[in-house]
């Protein structure tokens, strides 16, 4: 199993872990996946900048979490609970090694919100044209997604539902945090999801 192939069935077996915590039958739930990524892709055209009338630069660092956002989604759309996770491994790195662009960045995101509200798919090849365009691989996506998805169940774990989670530590807000203990860590060890969280624990005010 090639590397990028055992990373993808890593972020697909935690992507339904973390929806079976928020609702165990999440299957037969019909969550709207595909407009999640669409809103996701208009938050981010505004930190990538769009408007003409005025100077923008983008904000590559919050884009790429946006990016990050969306294959969350993208995952949870490709999940059926009939096709293997070494399946959907394989499909997913055959699209994401042919990324679809267009002439900018703007434009392939557009292509990729299309996907979404006409087909209520995720587009996996202009998700890939995108990465490509903002100079992100799938070891930045790897290493953002499972922070962000390590954050999200540390979250849960800490009444983030109940509304007891406690966002800010020591001054810092816990995505800060969590880029900070992502750096700290070796992301090809085995271990490196527990690691993170072991990391954002350690930091947590308790």
């Amino acid at each position: 199993m090639s590397t990028n192939i055992t990373k993808l069935v890593v972020m697909l077996e935690m992507q339904n872990a973390m929806n079976t915590k928020v609702h165990e039958q999440w299957f037969n739930q019909g969550f709207e996946w595909y407009r999640a990524i669409w809103v996701e892709c208009a938050e981010m055209l505004d930190h990538y900048g769009w408007k003409w009338w005025k100077k923008q630069t983008p904000d590559t660092e919050q884009v790429i979490l946006e990016l990050v956002d969306i294959f969350h989604f993208g995952l949870s759309l490709r999940i059926d609970g009939k096709t293997s996770y070494q399946a959907l491994a394989e499909q997913l790195d055959t699209e994401l090694s042919q990324p679809q662009m267009s002439d900018d960045f703007k434009q392939t995101l557009e292509v990729l919100a299309a996907s979404a509200v006409a087909d209520k798919q995720f587009n996996a090849k202009a998700f890939a044209g995108c990465m490509q365009q903002i100079g992100m691989d799938i070891d930045d996506l790897y290493r953002g997604y499972v922070g962000k998805n390590t954050l999200n169940f540390f979250r849960q774990d800490h009444g983030y539902k109940e509304g007891s989670y406690i966002k800010v530590w020591n001054g810092q807000e816990d995505n800060e945090h969590l880029v900070e203990v992502v750096k700290s860590l070796d992301t090809e060890h085995p271990d490196f999801a527990k690691n993170v969280y072991a990391g954002l624990q350690q930091r947590y005010p308790a």
